[in-house]
């Protein structure tokens, strides 16, 4: 089949609260710009030929005035309480469309800086037959797994650490987001688990560590460095 329509689900419905933000997360600046563009563009350039964004439901005409420049159609749909839920209102105003997308990635806005390399490695490997696609980067620190009677060293060599954009037949992420055992999917943080919980293979493609998580103070200093370089 073919799959050549690639939209991009962006959750951005973080509170910023960690990173002691006055706004949103997503829309913090770096660089001159907010996080949020960052990501946007990078999926654009990556592939993505539409995105849904997913904001908290007070900030909807914040996310659409930052969003108003972007040469995508882009849409912002309220997030919910959780990951999860942020995702499903994303994905379902991707399935009411009059023509839904084939491939369907779902990002976090907290990762700005992911190489467009990164999202056209994950778009590609979904269009070759992949059903669920994830980049990851080699663990690199040593690892203790905690246990009641002390720790042990976990093997890192054989660790991976997952990142976003993940990437999704649509059919198969709206059916695992679907499926009734999977409602307590609002305390996963990784789409790919459900989707693996429904029987399908996930695949592992090469992320990087430009592409790392926005959380704290220090995260969004790293970032700012990054740029400067």
């Amino acid at each position: 089949m073919a799959l050549d329509r690639v939209a991009a689900i962006v959750v951005a419905a973080g509170s910023g609260t960690r990173l002691r933000a006055s706004a949103p997360k997503a829309l913090v600046r770096v660089g001159g710009k907010p996080l949020l563009l960052w990501a946007v563009e990078a999926l654009t350039v990556g592939g993505v030929t539409e995105l849904v964004v997913a904001a908290a439901a007070e900030r909807i005409a914040d996310f659409t005035q930052v969003l108003a420049s972007q040469p995508v159609p882009a849409r912002v749909v309220a997030g919910g309480a959780s990951r999860g839920d942020s995702v499903r209102n994303a994905l379902a105003a991707l399935n009411a469309t009059a023509a839904p997308p084939d491939v369907v990635l779902v990002h976090d806005a907290a990762r700005p800086l992911v190489p467009p390399e990164v999202v056209a490695r994950v778009i590609a490997a979904v269009q070759d037959g992949d059903v669920a696609v994830v980049p990851v980067i080699p663990v690199t620190d040593t690892v203790r797994q905690l246990a009641a009677s002390g720790s042990t060293v976990v093997d890192r060599s054989i660790l991976r650490a997952v990142q976003t954009p993940q990437g999704f037949r649509r059919d198969v992420l709206t059916a695992a987001y679907a499926a009734p055992a999977f409602a307590n999917s609002t305390a996963v943080t990784d789409d790919a688990t459900l989707v693996e919980r429904l029987g399908y293979a996930v695949r592992l493609v090469e992320g990087s560590p430009s592409a790392m998580k926005v959380t704290t103070p220090h995260d969004l200093v790293m970032v700012s460095a990054m740029l400067e370089v």
